[in-house]
């Protein structure tokens, strides 16, 4: 190259990644190429052509008659093609120039290469003018461009090949393309050339053809043009349209790539169309009748289905009944048992499953699925196995603040609620009567099976302390109890096993009035003189127990000597005549 080639080079270098605006065109680089100089010689001048006839091929050359006083020789490569080929045979016409001189032999050295030359370069000449289109082979890349063989070499910049940018034009080599001669210094032998001028004129011609029936409802024809994760945009004749994800299926796309290729001839629905910006949203989806519209009388209530697990979450598993018709298996309807930790357990994607519809929705375009409605519910059948007040046996499988589960059998857990633990002590957590893993008995007390809870209860295989006591005991009853421990109102005594009672500080005092005072350890008498079964409370007094006597004083005193008709006035006296003695 020369000096004015670098010229150029530095104005006009579009490379892989610059974009072009399309009318970005000689006025960018007009400057540059009236000094730029592809590597070729200047044109010949059309006075020098002869038309001469072939006499004879030699091994050598090609004699020709052109009128001289003597004859021509044309180099035999001249004529001959790339396969050896020579092009003329003896009386044909040939189109020369004169070399040089004669040579030692007297004959004039002509060539048949620059005769074609100027005949090309009419061509050039001619379509230039005309803006008609020539056809031309890519050679090679150069610097900025290609260098394009139309009889003659021709540059081609990068941001005239296509009407997008090409960021490899390596690719374009040995290719035969249609191009149109923007720039032409037939002195200097310099010669422009677009194809991106051709393809403009196409896109704008179809684009106006494309316009004139393109409607909002239309159903057109395209090609895929270019893929993106959002979508794909079909050229439909000069205009391209946005094909979105969303308007591609009825059903889950995870990418455009898993419906269409570049490449692909598809028929689209124009959804949108901008004339003004010339923008069109298109649909594949909409050629085909929306799945959910009857899907409730296609999918009944209760109905088994198939399908295909296309996803699992941690709530549950997408099920594709039919193309566009997703159901979700939720976690909760996959297995009776509670225990189901991740729906990943039963299902995997790709998995052909059989499952039970149980909604559908189609406004909102939901399907709701079960899986443990194939087997039947183990909850139904409970009050079988286990009528209430029937003693089950199990392993603790886990504790909680308000009480215990206890497993009776697989997916069935009952529930031992922590006032189910014990009679008489107060349990605060369950840990403090069961242990996670201990096998323990219990008693049914209540079943739901639609809300699947069952209630368990351990205290109930005992005897109920305080039910006991309250059918052996009344108010007046004298008892005698050991103080477990005392509060600011007075103390709290156990007078059975299991049954506490408290003496107020009011009746804390003895027969004169005087306190006595109570302390954990000791042992009294009290009397009765309140009972609340309901609340399980009962009232004590050390005061009263001097005041009447008790039932072993009645007992006592009632001996088989005595009256029969002894009063209660009697043995009160009698009582008190004990007491003076002592």
């Amino acid at each position: 190259m020369s000096g004015n080639n670098t010229q150029l080079e530095s104005t006009e270098q579009p490379t892989a990644g610059t974009t072009h605006k399309d009318e970005t065109h000689m006025d960018d680089f007009a400057a540059a190429l009236e000094s730029y100089t592809l590597e070729t010689e200047p044109a010949p001048s059309e006075d020098n052509v002869f038309k001469g006839t072939v006499i004879k091929i030699t091994a050598t050359h090609v004699v020709v008659d052109i009128g001289f006083k003597s004859e021509g020789l044309v180099p035999i490569a001249e004529v001959t093609d790339a396969h050896g080929n020579i092009k003329f045979n003896p009386g044909d016409q040939i189109e020369v120039m004169v070399q040089r001189g004669e040579n030692e032999e007297g004959s004039v050295l002509l060539s048949h290469e620059r005769a074609a030359r100027v005949r090309v370069w009419e061509n050039i000449e001619k379509a230039y003018h005309s803006k008609e289109a020539i056809k031309g082979t890519v050679v090679e890349r150069v610097k900025g461009g290609v260098s394009v063989d139309i009889g003659v070499k021709a540059f081609m910049p990068g941001s005239q090949v296509d009407t997008h940018p090409v960021r490899n034009l390596d690719t374009l080599k040995g290719q035969e393309i249609e191009v149109r001669v923007i720039k032409l210094n037939k002195k200097r032998g310099n010669i422009v050339v677009s194809r991106k001028a051709i393809l403009d004129e196409e896109v704008t011609a179809k684009r106006g053809k494309t316009l004139e029936t393109m409607q909002e409802g239309s159903i057109m024809t395209g090609t895929v043009k270019n893929l993106t994760d959002y979508g794909a945009f079909v050229d439909l004749g000069g205009i391209d349209g946005l094909l979105h994800i969303t308007d591609m299926s009825w059903g889950r796309l995870t990418h455009p790539r898993d419906l269409v290729h570049v490449g692909d001839q598809i028929q689209v629905k124009v959804l949108k169309f901008d004339n003004d910006k010339l923008r069109v949203s298109l649909g594949f989806k909409q050629l085909t009748p929306d799945p959910w519209l009857d899907a409730s009388e296609r999918y009944p209530i209760g109905a088994r289905v198939k399908g295909r697990v296309l996803s699992v979450t941690d709530y549950g598993a997408f099920v594709e009944l039919e193309q566009g018709i997703e159901g979700l298996v939720h976690v909760s309807e996959m297995s009776w048992s509670k225990r189901m930790k991740h729906p990943s357990k039963m299902l995997n994607i790709g998995d052909e499953i059989e499952c039970v519809v149980l909604n559908v929705n189609s406004t909102e375009r939901r399907i709701s699925l079960g899986l443990k409605q194939l087997e039947s519910n183990p909850w139904e059948r409970l009050h079988e196995k286990y009528p209430i007040n029937s003693i089950v046996e199990g392993r603790v499988r886990n504790l909680t603040d308000f009480g215990a589960f206890i497993e009776i059998e697989d997916g069935i857990d009952g529930l031992v609620h922590v006032s189910n633990l014990s009679w008489t002590k107060r349990v605060k957590h369950p840990s403090e009567v069961l242990k996670k893993g201990e096998k323990v008995k219990a008693i049914v007390l209540g079943i739901e099976p639609e809300q699947r809870r069952l209630s368990l209860g351990v205290k109930q295989l005992e005897p109920d302390a305080w039910e006991s006591f309250f059918n052996t005991h009344r108010i007046g009853d004298v008892v005698h109890g050991k103080v477990l421990r005392l509060a600011q109102f007075g103390a709290f005594v156990e007078i059975a096993e299991g049954v506490e009672g408290l003496c107020h500080n009011s009746e804390a005092t003895d027969s004169s009035g005087a306190p006595v005072k109570l302390e954990a350890g000791q042992e009294h008498d009290f009397k009765i003189i309140k009972m609340n079964q309901e609340e399980k409370k009962v009232g004590l007094s050390v005061r009263a127990v001097g005041e009447e006597a008790s039932r072993a004083d009645v007992e006592a005193y009632k001996h088989p000597a005595s009256s029969s008709t002894s009063t209660l006035g009697d043995i009160i006296n009698w009582k008190r005549a004990g007491n003076d003695q002592s």
